[in-house]
């Protein structure tokens, strides 16, 4: 079977080769499409990687502040008609971010947050972030990351288990049947919203072989290796009841 190029996806993606925001992109694309509110769908984003997306992902789209992505998505309150959604790296949503990542999580905001997890700052040149694995060199931390030093890698779901929100859930997009998982997520994500649940979180766990040094495959194959082994994917938040799997 031949699947067409979602519509709302009107110009091609300008990522870096082999990196895993072109297949997520593609994801929502299709899920919004097949939900029928594409056309009626406003996103926020702030900066990094994702703001490629407002040339190449056609919906309406808000340019927040530096981490602020999730505080604008609270025009969620001004338009419930709309669907809502912030597109965010883990630099953006978990570091200067993260106050507002957490409280739109705590105040139960009815918006879908697509969390983009390459470990690194993606866009600005591979810098630690606050997903980077225990050891993981970058430019920052060109020795390997150091824990005793900055800490554990935040592992935002565990937190946002704790919270009453509608829905949480990881995802990789590695194989096909990893993706089709994802997939799986992000519509069970934008279901809840639609349906007045409340918040809910889908974090992507993504290559970046240019910021890692390694070709596209062996970046994909790491994923699978050993971020997932940090990383555990799965749903772990559904219709408000904390899951374990």
């Amino acid at each position: 079977m031949i699947k067409t190029k979602p519509q709302t996806l009107i110009v091609d993606n300008k990522y870096c080769p082999g990196c895993g925001h072109g297949v997520i992109n593609r994801l929502v694309a299709e899920v919004l499409e097949e939900l029928g509110v594409a056309d009626q769908t406003i996103g926020a984003v702030a900066v990094g990687c994702a703001c490629l997306m407002i040339d190449t992902f056609g919906i309406d789209w808000i340019q927040a502040q530096h981490g602020r992505a999730a505080a604008v998505a609270a025009i969620k309150r001004c338009r419930p008609d709309r669907t809502v959604l912030t597109y965010q790296g883990d630099g953006d949503a978990l570091a200067i971010g993260f106050s507002e990542t957490m409280y739109a999580a705590i105040r139960n905001e009815n918006i879908t947050v697509i969390f983009v997890n390459n470990t690194n700052f993606g866009m600005t040149g591979g810098q630690m972030a606050p997903t980077t694995l225990p050891g993981q060199k970058t430019t920052t931390s060109p020795y390997g990351r150091d824990c005793a030093v900055t800490g554990n890698p935040l592992k935002a779901i565990d937190m946002l288990k704790t919270l009453d929100i509608a829905y949480a859930a990881r995802g990789a997009v590695t194989t096909a049947a990893e993706i089709a998982k994802t997939k799986r997520y992000i519509r069970n994500a934008f279901e809840a919203q639609l349906n007045g649940e409340g918040y809910s979180f889908v974090e992507v766990l993504s290559p970046c072989p240019t910021n890692w040094g390694m070709p596209p495959l062996a970046a994909k194959e790491r994923v699978a290796s050993t971020i997932q082994e940090y990383y555990p994917v799965g749903e772990f938040v559904k219709r408000g009841e904390k899951r374990h799997d």
